[in-house]
């Protein structure tokens, strides 16, 4: 005898059987007119997975047809709600560049990049999605110059840059502290030279000033007085732009550090 307990359950897995049980027989079926019509009842049900399955077989049938345009659109806006950012922003651009006069072509450009956005990963690994990503951003801008997704799309270039400048910083932090001095120098150097107006500057300036005191330290006398003066000139470099920085005061204890040594240096000539 069954439990009444159990019998909402079984009576579930029965709807759940019947429902699959008359996919399968859909999606066997010939006819196609059902079959998109379902299909966009899964999509509107949130069956991204149901709808993406109808679409597949529909797309050949209905080519060069009006309902070719709509297909291809949830198509690719199926493939973004099950958050498969790759294939979405694929199916988008293939989209607006099928249908380049479609009303949706604009937001289907858009999409795509947009999904390219979606699929930056963290500035910890590696960026050429990332890089990817404003370049679609870009194309959208130049392509679509007086849409209203404009403003956004340069949001979205924006917070794409600081990642890589976030990745930048990193890197050459992470050379600091293996005490690769030039390696750090290099690329504290090319971080400020790529992205001059970096929220990191002021702590690039600063790890580029210690770099160069501990590499002249470190180096051949043949080698200290340069390095020594390129502290110096550092350090002054620094105060020109952060004269209230916090940093200053141990960065200037280093600078008459350096000072000195280059007097010895220079007397030793």
């Amino acid at each position: 005898m069954i439990r009444k307990s159990l019998l909402p359950l079984l009576f579930g897995l029965f709807i759940v059987l019947a429902s699959c049980s008359k996919y399968q027989k859909l999606l066997k079926s010939t006819d196609n007119e059902q079959k998109y019509e379902m299909a966009f009842t899964y999509y509107e049900d949130k069956d991204y997975y149901r709808a993406i399955q109808l679409f597949d077989q529909l797309q050949s049938f209905y080519r060069g047809t009006d309902k070719a345009e709509r297909i291809a659109f949830y198509y690719a806006y199926a493939h973004y709600e099950q958050r498969d950012y790759i294939l979405a922003s694929y199916y988008f651009r293939q989209f607006a560049r099928s249908y380049p006069n479609s009303k949706n072509a604009e937001e289907a450009a858009f999409m795509s990049a947009y999904c390219g956005y979606l699929d930056s990963p963290p500035s910890s690994l590696d960026q050429a999605v990332t890089n990817e990503a404003i370049k679609d951003l870009q194309l959208f801008i130049n392509q679509y110059p007086k849409s209203e997704r404009v403003a956004r799309a340069n949001a979205l270039i924006d917070e794409l840059r600081l990642k890589l400048e976030t990745k930048a910083y990193d890197v050459a932090r992470l050379y600091f502290r293996m005490d690769d001095y030039k390696a750090a120098i290099l690329n504290f150097e090319n971080l400020i030279k790529d992205y001059p107006d970096t929220k990191y500057r002021e702590s690039a300036m600063y790890h580029i000033a210690k770099a160069y005191y501990s590499y002249a330290e470190r180096s051949i006398d043949s080698k200290k007085l340069e390095r020594y003066q390129h502290t110096y000139d550092a350090i002054d470099n620094f105060a020109t732009y952060f004269p209230e920085s916090e940093n200053l005061k141990e960065l200037r204890s280093i600078q008459r550090n350096a000072q000195k040594q280059l007097s010895n240096l220079s007397a030793l000539q």
